[in-house]
This record gives structure tokens, sequence and C-alpha cells, in this order.
């Protein structure tokens, strides 16, 4: 028995060695006919050029598996199988600090790379990033100079020397500079009527300001911090007609006239923008009759004012985002509560920008920019520039904890000095028009990148020696290139030997894949014993027998493979990041992350990038909403540490202001809510019993009522405590005296009890005491004889 099953899976073992040589496969199940069309097939097949592959009557693809043609013959010389690489040219360590200039520092590793890619094909490589300490810092104030602004610049004139000695607790290398902004100067922007009010555009009102502008360059980026408040101190408010101001001009000029700005190459760049208003976006020039839009270029003439304020209309957000990519600026919104809901959707739409609360006279102003900035420093975010559109790039991130995060090419929650990875896998899915192209990948608002470079793989170094019109294809009837004939129009055939005009019904049992089917599957014709597929307006048809094709496959919301894969007869094959039948679902894993760093906040399973909350009562867009969950009070205690007692873990790690989103309200005591609340309870450090409420109010809005009094205990009263310790003392000699007296009472008892009992058992007459003895004694003469 043990013989046979032996027997048998040898047999098994070679009818699979035999299947694999020239049976179909991947490669040959194609019905391809050229070197190009066969790499673009999967890295792993393998053309032969050679001339003689496949006479004698064999039927072998010159498409196969390497190892298959070299099996059936080809020779090794012959074999175009191009394969992918990846070298690393420059890796330099990451630096540790900056020591006040970023010359010599490196932030990631590597710096460049050299890819070679085959179609289908992918390599790995990983990104190290570490933000180094004392790193160089830029602060460009750009300020509303609009008349509502007027006790905001009264208060900044105050606040210069204290700036930058917050700023100067990070970095030992600061510069500051100052700009300003009010809005375009024409109608109906600003006032014209009366002709005093274009001098001086607070004439309605009786007060003297200075005309309005576009935006105004005022001092360049300078270390000297006299010379910053002293420019504050020369301005004067304007005043303009509508209420949105013209500030997305003004940022645009500060980002892109980096000369007349200051910005060093080698530095970190905030750009601090203050307002209490809305502003002017793309298309509201349209108002004045202003048209052109507006083109990224630097338009300030020699006294430092924007000059085409009247030309180009206002920035869109597109540019914007494109500019302060290309120029790693860190744009801060400090913005009033009015507006601040309004410059958070900006923020969603303009990648590594912040937004903070601007108290009514920017009086917060230097706390905001030390948050803002320490929250820009606690983030690390690829972002990828010119990556060819047939290059698919998929990112894994490893942050702090060592944990491997599927799709996030970001880290947040990190301090100054933290080193952070990501793992890149670059997938070839086309074949772009050049075989070289060059991307770069860099960490947000940073000026250190990687490069790198892609060759594509995707032509064959025989096709560099094609023979037109050669002998070898019936007498020039063809183009002779990697051992096969591409045949001119009208002739087919292995050497072109067949015109389209000859025919033979016999030839028909060739273009039959079984028997019953129709010829050609019934969307080709048959000529010379091949078939000859017919072209189709939805796509390309191949196969042997026109069996496959690149239309017929799953799609979503009529998106073929949900234009995130590519249809090879009738299978979607899915781009790197995507998966499922029809490729619809991505393996991204970055949007279900949460503020606090757990997917979907530990309440639920990242499914096609959409958090799936599984825990009852958890709702929200990461799962982090869930005011009756058993964890809610635990995580809203350390907000409510940080937000209103500023203490705790979030303030010593800088992550208060990353995770905790909620509003703070201070109550006397806690109301009552019928739904989406919870009332917590915690001892604080200082032994006190705190009590707070959380709320999800209709919007989604998070509320913390905090009870304003906590329950402390109170101190201990010494004449009290002495007075009920000399009381205790007493108390105890007492009951000690009362428990000898009850003791000795006891045994008296006892005692007597016993007498009692004794002396009731005693036989003897009362009368007379037996232990008595008379005076007198008688004695007897034993020797006396009486008479």
């Amino acid at each position: 028995m043990r013989t046979f099953l032996h027997r048998l899976s040898i047999l098994v073992l070679l009818l699979l060695s035999a299947s694999n040589i020239v049976g179909s496969n991947i490669c040959t199940s194609q019905g391809v006919t050229t070197c190009q069309q066969c790499l673009a097939v999967h890295p792993s097949c393998a053309w032969c050029s050679q001339e003689e592959f496949g006479k004698g009557g064999s039927s072998a693809s010159r498409c196969d598996l390497r190892q298959n043609l070299l099996d059936l013959g080809c020779s090794d010389a012959a074999l175009e199988f191009p394969s992918s690489s990846l070298a690393i040219h420059e890796d330099a360590p990451l630096s540790d600090k900056a020591s006040g200039t970023a010359d010599d520092v490196t932030q990631i590793k590597p710096q460049k790379l050299h890819m070679t890619l085959r179609p289908g094909d992918a390599k790995q490589f990983t990104v190290s990033v570490k933000q180094v300490e004392d790193y160089p810092v830029d602060l460009y104030y750009l300020m509303d100079l609009s008349f509502s602004m007027k006790d905001d610049l009264a208060r900044l004139r105050t606040l210069g020397n204290e700036l930058a000695v917050t700023m100067g607790r990070t970095t030992s290398n600061l510069r500051m500079g100052f700009g300003a902004f009010v809005d375009k100067t024409t109608s109906p922007y600003m006032y014209t009527y009366p002709p005093e009010a274009v001098e001086n555009p607070c004439y309605g009102i009786h007060e003297k300001c200075q005309a309005q502008f576009g935006f105004k360059h005022v001092l360049s980026l300078t270390e000297k911090v006299a010379r910053f408040t002293e420019e504050v101190e020369k301005q004067q408010v304007s005043r303009n007609r509508d209420a949105p101001e013209g500030g997305f001009d003004a940022v645009m000029q500060a980002v892109v006239c980096k000369d007349k700005i200051g910005w060093r190459s080698d530095a970190s760049h905030l750009l601090v923008f203050t307002t209490d208003a809305k502003t002017h976006i793309a298309l509201d020039g349209r108002i004045a009759g202003i048209v052109q839009p507006n083109d990224g270029k630097c338009h300030l003439d020699n006294d430092n004012i924007y000059n085409k304020s009247t030309v180009l209309d206002y920035p869109s957000l597109a540019l914007m985002t494109d500019k302060m990519s290309e120029n790693n600026i860190n744009l801060i919104f400090a913005v009033t509560s009015y507006v601040v809901p309004l410059y958070k959707a900006y923020s969603q739409l303009i990648p590594g920008t912040t937004v903070g609360t601007l108290s009514d006279d920017s009086g917060n102003v230097i706390q905001l920019i030390e948050e803002a900035y320490a929250k820009i420093r606690s983030k690390v975010e690829l972002e990828l520039l010119d990556v060819p559109e047939e290059l698919n790039l998929s990112f894994n991130a490893t942050c702090l904890n060592g944990e491997v995060i599927p799709g996030l090419k970001s880290c947040s929650g990190l301090k100054i000095g933290d080193t952070v990875s990501f793992s890149v896998e670059a997938q070839l899915r086309g074949c772009p028009k050049e075989k070289r192209r060059t991307f770069t990948i860099k960490p947000r608002g940073f000026k250190d990148s990687l490069e790198v470079t892609v060759d594509f793989a995707c032509s064959c170094d025989c096709e560099a020696k094609a023979e037109a019109n050669s002998s070898l294809c019936s007498n020039g009837n063809g183009t002779y290139e990697c051992g096969v004939c591409q045949c001119h129009p009208g002739r087919l055939g292995p050497r072109c030997e067949c015109s389209v005009e000859d025919y033979s019904p016999s030839d028909d049992v060739n273009c039959i894949s079984k028997p019953g089917s129709p010829l050609c599957s019934g969307r080709g014709d048959c000529l010379c014993g091949q078939c000859s597929c017919h072209t189709n307006e939805f796509g390309q048809v191949w196969g042997k027998y026109c069996e496959c094709d690149d239309f017929n496959c799953l799609r979503f919301k009529g998106a073929l493979c949900s234009n995130h894969g590519k249809c090879s007869c009738g299978l979607c094959q899915c781009d790197a990041g995507w998966e499922g039948e029809n490729c619809n679902c991505t393996t991204r894993k970055d949007t279900c992350m949460s503020s606090i760093g757990l997917l979907c906040s530990g309440r639920g399973n990242c499914e096609c990038g959409v958090c799936q909350c599984t825990q009852l009562g958890a709702y929200g867009a990461t799962c982090e909403k869930c005011p009756t969950c058993p964890d809610s009070c635990t995580i809203k205690q350390h907000c409510v540490e940080c937000q209103h007692f500023k203490r705790g873990q979030y303030i010593e790690d800088n992550s208060c202001s990353r995770i905790c989103k909620d509003e703070i309200k201070v109550v006397e005591e806690l109301v009552f809510h019928d739904k989406n609340a919870v009332n917590c309870s915690y001892k604080d450090v200082n032994d006190c019993v705190e009590h707070f409420q959380y709320y999800e109010d209709e919007s989604g809005k998070s509320i913390l009522y905090v009870v304003k009094e906590p329950e402390c205990p109170e101190g201990p009263d010494i004449l009290v405590v002495l007075l009920a310790v000399a009381g205790a003392i007493l108390l105890l000699g007492l009951v000690g005296l009362l428990i000898w007296k009850l003791l000795v009472t006891i045994h008296d008892r006892r005692e007597f009890a016993k007498f009692e009992e004794e002396r009731a058992k005693a036989k003897w007459d009362t009368a007379n005491n037996p232990l008595y003895k008379g005076a007198t004694s008688t004695f007897t003469n034993v020797a006396y004889r009486g008479n």
C-alpha cells in the first residue's frame, strides 16, 4: 500500500511538472504576439527571440515562464527577461541636533535611490524621518489691518519681545518678519466716494487711517527683534468697504516672494495669518470685473506693495497648496472664534495648515503660535511630488510604538528627536512614454527630501535590431522583430505567408476552442487557420480564440474595475492600495485613524478605509463619539485635566490640542440630559473628587461640563484631635477600671458561693463544737487495787 502511494505521488509530480512546461499559464494564456506585449502580461513572463525557437512542429509560445523557455530549447542569450531592481545612491545618517544652523542637517534617509521596474512589478524601500532639535525658524507675521483689528495692532506692539523669548525656547536661531493686508484697491472692495475717502477710508466715521492697500511687505525676516517692534509701532489700520478681506492675496505673495521676504532654505517656515473676518477666494474678483486668474508669481514693486491687486483674481486653494508645498510653508490661521469654523474648513483643504482661536485683542497670539508650532512639530506627513500616473505608491507607517499601520503615510503625537519610518511599495501599472522619470518624497514643511529615479523596463533589447520588409517574412511582407514577423496589413501567418483573401474551410477547426463553440468565440474571423480578432469600440480583444478582452470586468458606479485596476480577460487586476473583485476597496488605514492614535478609536474595524463601529453606542467618522462607552470617562478625564486644569499627561507630551477637541464649560452643578450624556467622576492629584459630564449635542459637538468646585477632604482640627485623644485615653482608663472591678466582684461572689455550699454540706451538731477539748484529763492507774 505504501509503495502504491509513493508511486502515485511521483506520478502526480511528473504530471504537474509537465503541465508547467507545456500547459497554460498566465504568460501563454494571453495570446500575445510581440515581446513588448509579453513583458506587460506579468513580471514572471519572458520572451524568446531565437529564430529557430518553435520550429519542428512545436506549438510552444515565445511568451512563457523563463524556465519553461529554457527547457524548450531557447538559449539564455536570446531571452528577453528584464528584472526589477533597486539601488540606494545616497544614504547619509540622520542628524541629532541642528545647533542653530541647518546647512548639514539630515532629517530624512535615504536621500537618493534608483529603481528599475517592469510593468506589474513592485519594489519596496523604507524612508526614515527625524525632526532634529534646535532647528532654525523663520516666522512671518501677516496681519489684517482693517479697522476692526485696531485693538489687535495696539496689543501686538507690546508682544514682539515676548514672542521672541517664547519661540527662543524651541530654537536658538529665530528670524521674524512682518506684513499687512486689507483688500483689493478697487470698487466694490474699497471706499471711492467721497473723494476724501480714497486717501482716508475712515473719513465717514470722522477718524484718520491710512489709505487702503492689498498687501504690503513691511519687514523682511530678521534676527533683530527690536526692528520687528519698531516697524509694528509705525503701522496704522485702514478700512475697507465689504466684510471679507483680501488675505489670500497676501498669503500668496508672502509665500512666493521668498527673496524679498527672506525665507531661508534651511529653516522651518511659519506664516502666521491673523484676522477676525472672512476672506475672499478665487472667482470673487469677478464682482469687480477682475477675470484674470492668479498666476502664483511674485508681484511686489519697489515699495514692497502688491501691484497686481486690481489685475489678478484671488488665488484658489489648490494654487495656494501647490505654492506652499513648493516653498515648504506651514500656514497658521490665528482667527477669532466667529470665523474659526470657516478656517477649519479651509485647513481641511490645505494640507499642513493649523487653526487657532484668537482672542478679541490678540492677547493670546503668543500662546497660539507656540501651540501651533508644537502641533506642527508633533506630526510627520509625507507628500509626493511629480509621481507618474502609471506608478502606484502605497505606504505603511511605523510610528512610536513600533506598530505597523497599513495605508498610513503620517505619524502624529511625536516629540522633537523621535524617529519614524515608512515602508513604501512602488508598483508600475503601465508604461509611460518616457523611459525614465524622477519624483520626490518629502515630509510636509521640510526642505529635506528623497529623490527617486525610475527606469521603466517596458521594451525589449531585441526591438533595436528590427528588420523592416525582411526576407524572412515571406519576401518582405512584414518586419522581423524579436524572432517573429510583424505582418503588413492584409497578411497573416507566422511568416506572413498567408493573405486574408485566401480561405479554406478546413482551417476553421484551428479557430474553435471546443466542439460546439463559435469560430473565434464569435469575436473574430478565422483566416489561414488563425483568429483575427475584431476591433471593438470598448477596448482590445485578444487570445488564440479571441476569448480575452479588457472591458468585460466588474464595475463600480459605472467605472471599470472602479478605475483602480486593469481589466484582463474578465478579471480585475487591482492597483497597489486597492482590493476586492471590482477594486473598489482601499487598503488605506489613515482615514480610520482617530486623534488618539487608534484605528477607529479602538471601537470598530477599518473596512475599505471606513470605520465600521462595533461597540454599542459608538459613532463618528472614527468611532470617536461614544458617551455611553465604558472608556469614555477615562479618555475625557485626561482632556478635563489638560484643557481645564492645564496639567496631566497630555500637557507633558504636548498632545492636548491634538487629542482633545472638546468645549469646556464650567458649571455650578451638572444638569440632566436625556441622551448622549454620561456623568463621570475621578480623584485628582490633590485627592479631590472632580465631577464632569461628557455630552454630545445634536450637531456632534463634544462638550465637557466641569463642576466648578471639586469635593476635597477638609484638613484635621488639632484641638479636636487632642481632645479626642485625651478623651479616648480617659475612656480607656475608665473602661479598664470598670473591667477590673467587675472581675474582682465576680471572683468574690464565686468564693462566697463556694463557702456557702461547703457549709451547707456539714454533718455536726451546731450546739457542740467538735474541736472543743475540756481542760480536765482523767488517767487510770492500772496498778491500783482497790479494797
